[in-house]
């Protein structure tokens, strides 16, 4: 039988990098001339934005591994019962990388593999923390590329006119903290709504074949 993914543990590990991210920034930089500070706080969200992409990942891999209908009532394909990790994310990636156009483009994405109503689907989609999401692409776009273009969506995601550079905003008024503060909490509840989707299925009854 295929191992299954511990999505949970996933989740687990992007708490422990969020944590470990925020740590950095507000003391390890202590001492730095403000463009370093800049600098660390950009490293923080292109790092913070790898970190909740690769749970992402695991979750929707995660979610196709621990029960194969998810992507057969998405796409209408039949797929077996039992799909080892590897099957599972070639069907994600499909030998490319895993992407993603902002909190729109995710949920989108999601939606691909897993049924509309899946807890996963629901979890991003909570407006709470839509403006998060938004802020993590626009944001991480921005100290990428500081291109005019990715200037533009960091300017509207925050609701300002002029920005210096991602990191400039984020350092101040505990902005880089609080982003993070939201995603940990998204990742958290992922792992409360899973422990209790497999609690109930493992309340649902079982009947023998043939009655």
């Amino acid at each position: 039988m295929a191992r299954k993914k511990s999505i949970k543990k996933s989740a687990k590990e992007f708490l422990d990098e969020a944590a470990a991210l925020e740590n950095f920034v507000n003391t390890s930089i202590t001492g730095l001339t403000d463009m370093h500070q800049t600098w660390c706080h950009e490293y923080a969200i292109i790092r913070l934005y790898r970190e909740f992409e690769q749970m992402m990942l695991s979750a929707i891999v995660g979610a196709i591994n621990n029960n194969s209908t998810t992507i057969s009532e998405s796409t209408g394909v039949s797929f077996p019962k039992h799909l080892t990790d590897e099957v599972c994310e070639y069907l994600v990636l499909g030998g490319g990388y895993f992407d993603f156009k902002g909190r729109d483009g995710l949920i989108k994405t999601i939606k691909r593999y897993v049924p509309d109503d899946h807890y996963l689907v629901d979890i991003i989609k909570d407006s709470k923390y839509k403006d998060t999401l938004e802020k993590l692409t626009a944001l991480r776009n921005f100290a990428t590329h500081e291109s005019n273009q990715s200037k533009r969506a960091a300017l509207t995601s925050i609701k300002q006119k002029r920005v210096g550079s991602a990191g400039s905003w984020l350092k101040k008024q505990g902005r880089y903290a609080a982003l993070s503060t939201k995603l940990k909490e998204l990742g958290q509840k992922s792992m409360i709504v899973l422990r209790t989707e497999n609690q109930l299925t493992k309340m649902q009854p079982t009947f023998p074949v043939g009655g």
